[in-house]
């Protein structure tokens, strides 16, 4: 059964509209608390407890009061870290030895949208069994324990520097980066105390931007979703390479001294090169994707003598496949990169120094470490759809696809897919001609609007 809030990432939308409002988000905390006392067989005298920490949206303040309220109602203890990174908060839940961790986040969204996202005990994604469970409990009437079983709040103030040290923890020992000068982009996002710390303790010279939040600039023309920021700062401050994170931290970009961009897939292929240069293919049984992955990504690796897998598009699905797979390395293009043997999540800051680990151990820079990998033109398109919208039943967009098939003629693929977070239908085309893709990618998206344009709108469901 298909869930009611909890999409790809957790439950997320714009703030004031449900789901996304002070009384669910406490339903919410209340739901997922009383979930978890149910499920956990504690000592006795032992309460159950979770992590709360955030990204920078002003609105992160209103949603951990909230979400306190309903997980101490449950009888929860509540520990708060403040701005931390999604995948922070996994690594501490865990170290913790917590029975869950609470992200309030919309990760590369705009600050008027949040979101809220849960880690297990074990720092995974909430299995879908249990988000199901949450929601089961969510329609039933929300209570509060006495007063002596109330939960308790408190602050753990080296959150931070646990992290900074289990980040640097998985960067190889015999190297560092001294003589390296770092330009980073934290997206004035929950990376902006925390990143800078950890590559400047690993040696290098660090010129951050993004790093001044005053709770509505998270992911403004900065960060991972606006690579001209970080390509401005390596250019500006003559940096030897950029790194470049969204708003949560749990997102990479990376540049090279020259200002060129390296997605997901192009930092994913320095890992697993270096991998299997180092480990035998043997130590790197395969790399999952997704349907997003470049079909020249997917032939480089084909040329290592590395399988490949692709996933559904999202990182859950990702690590999903790894799971069953047993493979360490996955990821999206879009910068989300996993790296099993390092994290239990995708974790910005812990790929960007596995990539670096890579550069510094063979002496390369980023474009010699990607020579022998050539990516296929790509064309992405996001065409705002109304909700409920049959895109995969259109006549006009279906033969709109077909038409595009045809002119790539097995040199290419089309793909189109909605989207987990947000109301847009992506249109995708790939290809060996960037000419032709690009034209495809216009002729299906000016399709999809024109039919878009004629569905009526939903049903009014006012005041009055």
């Amino acid at each position: 059964m298909k869930n009611k809030y909890f999409g790809t990432d957790g439950v997320r939308g714009l703030v004031g509209r449900l789901p996304i409002t002070p009384d669910f988000v406490m339903r919410l905390g209340f739901a997922a608390g009383t979930t978890l006392v149910a499920r956990e067989s504690l000592p006795v005298g032992e309460r159950p407890a979770v992590l709360i920490g955030k990204d920078t949206r002003v609105s992160g303040y209103l949603l951990e009061a909230a979400l306190e309220a309903g997980f101490a109602a449950a009888g929860v203890d509540v520990m708060l870290c403040g701005p931390m990174p999604t995948p922070a908060v996994a690594y501490l839940t865990r170290a913790l030895r917590l029975q869950a961790g609470v992200v309030i986040s919309a990760s590369h969204n705009p600050y008027e949208d949040n979101g809220i996202k849960f880690f297990s005990a074990g720092g995974k994604k909430l299995p879908d069994a249990v988000e199901a469970e949450i929601e089961a409990r969510l329609g039933e009437p929300m209570g509060c324990m006495d007063s002596a079983r109330l939960g308790r709040a408190r602050r753990i103030n080296d959150a931070a520097g646990r992290y900074i040290e289990f980040c640097k923890s998985t960067y190889p020992n015999d190297l560092d980066l001294r003589g390296l000068k770092i330009a980073l982009d934290c997206a004035h996002g929950a990376a902006y105390q925390v990143a800078p710390a950890v590559f400047h303790e690993l040696g290098a010279e660090v010129v951050s931007v993004g790093v001044s939040p005053n709770g509505v600039n998270i992911n403004d023309a900065v960060g991972a979703t606006a690579p001209e920021s970080i390509c401005r700062a390596v250019l500006e401050n003559a940096a030897d390479i950029g790194i470049a994170l969204d708003g949560d931290g749990d997102r990479l970009l990376m540049a090279d001294a020259s200002g060129k961009i390296y997605d997901g897939d192009q930092l994913l292929y320095i890992i697993g090169r270096e991998r299997a240069a180092r480990q035998g293919t043997q130590g790197i049984p395969g790399v999952v994707g997704t349907l997003m992955s470049n079909l020249g990504f997917e032939h480089a690796l084909a040329r290592l003598e590395i399988p490949f897998a692709r996933a559904k598009v999202g990182d859950r699905y990702v690590l999903e496949l790894q799971q069953e797979r047993g493979w360490p390395l996955g990821g999206e293009n879009s910068g989300h990169i996993i790296c099993l043997d390092k994290h239990t999540t995708g974790d910005g800051i812990i790929a960007a120094l596995q990539v670096l680990a890579a550069l510094r151990g063979n002496g390369e820079t980023l474009a010699q470490a990607c020579a022998d990998l050539a990516m296929y033109p790509q064309r992405l398109i996001n065409v705002r759809m109304p909700k409920g919208f049959g895109w995969r039943n259109d006549p006009a967009l279906l033969a709109a696809v077909a038409a595009a098939e045809r002119n790539l003629d097995g040199r290419g693929r089309v793909l189109l897919r909605a989207s987990g977070t947000e109301p847009l239908l992506r249109v995708m085309v790939e290809g060996e001609d960037g000419a032709l893709v690009a034209t495809s990618a216009e002729e299906i998206a000016a399709a999809a609007r024109n039919t878009i344009g004629t569905v009526p709108p939903p049903p009014s469901h006012g005041m009055g």
